[in-house]
């Protein structure tokens, strides 16, 4: 059903001089200084976790090519929760909510929606890295090369702002409704999409298309290189290979878990079921204490991160002793 006091767009409505206003947390009036105060110190820690792999894998002179996408997978969390966290914070400072420009509530989606993307295929391209090493092992050295996986990187970030490119600009241009007030403390697409005047399920088509692209396509070549992963470690006959093979696994594979649960519960649904309160909850977490977990994921999972990271430690003890 369209919304109340619906216009169609003109030029005044659409030029960079229109204003959205996010509401954020205006009814939680009692929990804004505990809020603002847990999730400032877990924006510090996981802006802080998310450096020190940085730099750990930048300062380590021979790195392998699970590292690299370690690296790049840092860098992009890092932009994620730069460009959502602090507007987030603002929103629990501020009781009327914060106003954001035509211009900048279209750039913040689609930010987060190719910052989100490039993760999802940076996450394909792990995945591939783990099943070259399990199952092509001769080759490994030859296909994962350092220039191979720097494309490869690129080509995720490039196709993910490709497709989030396209799909602002099929949601910006949809007719809005009088009331520009978006009950959310960022401009994420279904928040968005329900200020559009628009019949029908119209308005999900772009949505569900960057999600088939984004998140349905890595999932399933994530799910192709893991069964032909399994498939390799039925056939080996060593219980310590099969064990070690596995413990390569297991970090990439809870990052996946982790990261395709929270964005499929959020974006692959009906227009029907979307709630405000519900969904800014579920999106406080998801860009909060998400980006927190992995680098605590990294650290604790993957042998190479802890043994670079005691390298850099070292070398700083050395330092400050010299």
């Amino acid at each position: 059903m369209p919304c109340e006091g619906c216009m169609e767009r003109d030029n005044k409505s659409t030029d960079a001089t229109m204003e959205f206003l996010l509401l954020g947390f205006s009814e939680l009036l009692c929990l804004r200084v505990l809020l603002f105060l847990i999730f400032f110190t877990v924006h510090l820690v996981t802006l802080a976790g998310n450096v020190m792999i940085f730099m750990a894998v930048v300062m380590e002179p021979s790195r392998s090519p699970m590292l690299s996408f370690l690296c790049w997978l840092s860098v992009i969390e890092l932009c994620y929760t730069l460009v959502i966290v602090p507007k987030a914070l603002l929103s629990l400072i501020v009781v009327d909510g914060t106003t954001i420009s035509f211009i900048g509530c279209a750039a913040q989606m689609h930010l987060f929606v190719a910052l989100g993307g490039a993760e999802c295929f940076l996450l394909v391209a792990m995945s591939y890295d783990r099943y070259v090493a399990i199952c092509q092992p001769l080759h490994y050295v030859a296909v994962m090369s350092e220039g191979f996986c720097l494309r490869l990187a690129v080509a995720c970030c490039l196709g993910s702002f490709a497709v989030a490119l396209g799909l602002t600009v099929a949601v910006f241009r949809l007719p809005f409704c009088r009331s520009h007030r978006i009950n959310h403390f960022f401009c994420d697409v279904p928040a968005v999409l329900h200020l559009t005047c628009t019949r029908g399920y119209s308005p999900q088509l772009p949505l569900l298309a960057a999600c088939v692209l984004l998140l349905l396509l890595p999932f399933l070549l994530i799910l192709t290189s893991y069964v032909c992963i399994a498939s390799a470690l039925l056939h080996t006959t060593s219980s310590t290979g099969r064990g070690k093979a596995f413990s390569t696994c297991i970090t990439h594979l809870a990052i996946t878990l982790l990261h395709y649960g929270c964005a499929t519960f959020m974006y692959i649904r009906p227009k029907s079921s979307y709630s405000p309160a519900r969904d800014k909850m579920v999106s406080l977490v998801y860009t909060n204490i998400t980006p927190l977990l992995y680098p605590l994921i990294y650290s604790l999972r993957n042998k190479e991160i802890k043994g670079v990271l005691r390298k850099m430690l070292r070398r700083k003890k050395i330092a400050q002793l010299n």
